[in-house]
């Protein structure tokens, strides 16, 4: 990435949280106060990031704005785009039962024309630490081609409050992903690590690579993405609880030899927030992080 290149960090923050009880993505959980997401953007800036694009949903568009705008004033470019139910959806396919957006590649796509250089995409609510940020930022200075994933191992991204959503991969011997599958039902049972499906149970690796959708894209992905959901939109319409994975676009992508996925190894820490259970643990995770000495006490 040459000196002056732009590299954004795309922020998903538009999701309901209806396992949270709440709105996990302003939440505060740091000793001063502050959000899971104060801390990525925190370590984003500190990792070369200039611009920041947030995702949301136009219920909480002035909350999000009014917490972070004066935070980030001065630091990065800032961007703010909604993510609707009809954003790149045709008339036709419209459903007035469905009552949730499209989901992480739908929410990616509403960024399509605010981004023209490589970004990395991240969730709201998760907790990625400095090292996804800065092999992300280093993979762009050298690859002009190929995306990223950054990757975390299974057994370490799991809660212990219920089930998880994770994108569970497979890599080559070169280290680029062969293929990842959002298993959306992921549970701890009787010592072993078990994907609950139509057609039963699977058990899984505790070492497989796992995506907690720390992606790395140049902007080629977008146009990827739309033509992508088109297609699934015209198969998934009318079931008003499908979702546009961004598992789905990788995977279509890397089949259909339009691009290759690096794993990169900055997946060294990980929590979040899925349940209200989980609040307490991850405030004490941050606390302790700041007591090391590796956050300031009150970031901004």
């Amino acid at each position: 990435m040459a000196a002056g290149k732009r590299l954004t960090l795309l922020v998903l923050a538009a999701g309901i949280g209806s396992r949270y009880g709440g709105i996990k993505q302003i939440d505060g959980f740091g000793p001063s106060g502050e959000t899971i997401m104060d801390y990525s953007l925190y370590d984003a800036i500190r990792a070369g990031f200039n611009k920041v694009v947030f995702i949301v949903r136009q219920e909480i568009r002035d909350t999000v704005e009014e917490i972070f705008l004066p935070r980030l004033q001065g630091k990065v470019d800032v961007v703010f785009v909604n993510q609707e139910l009809d954003s790149y959806v045709p008339a036709k396919f419209l459903n007035p039962e469905r009552t949730k957006p499209w989901g992480t590649s739908h929410a990616m796509l509403c960024a399509k024309d605010v981004i023209d250089e490589p970004f990395a995409v991240i969730n709201a609510d998760d907790f990625y630490g400095l090292d996804a940020f800065a092999a992300t930022a280093d993979f762009f200075k050298h690859e002009n081609s190929a995306h990223a994933m950054v990757g975390y191992t299974l057994k370490n991204v799991l809660s212990d409050h219920g089930s998880v959503s994770r994108g569970c991969g497979e890599r080559d011997e070169q280290g680029f992903l062969k293929s990842v599958v959002e298993r959306t039902t992921i549970v701890r049972e009787n010592g072993k690590i078990i994907s609950k499906e139509k057609e039963g149970d699977r058990v899984l690796a505790p070492e497989t690579p796992t995506s907690m959708n720390f992606w790395g894209f140049h902007p080629s992905i977008l146009s990827l993405t739309e033509n992508y959901f088109s297609d699934f939109l015209q198969a998934n319409h009318q079931n008003i609880k499908s979702e546009f994975f961004i598992p789905l676009v990788v995977n279509e992508m890397i089949k259909t030899g339009q691009g290759k996925v690096k794993i990169l190894s900055g997946g060294n820490i990980w929590f979040g927030v899925t349940y209200k259970e989980d609040k307490e643990i991850v405030s004490a995770k941050i606390n302790a992080l700041v007591k090391q000495g590796m956050y300031p006490n009150k970031l901004w």
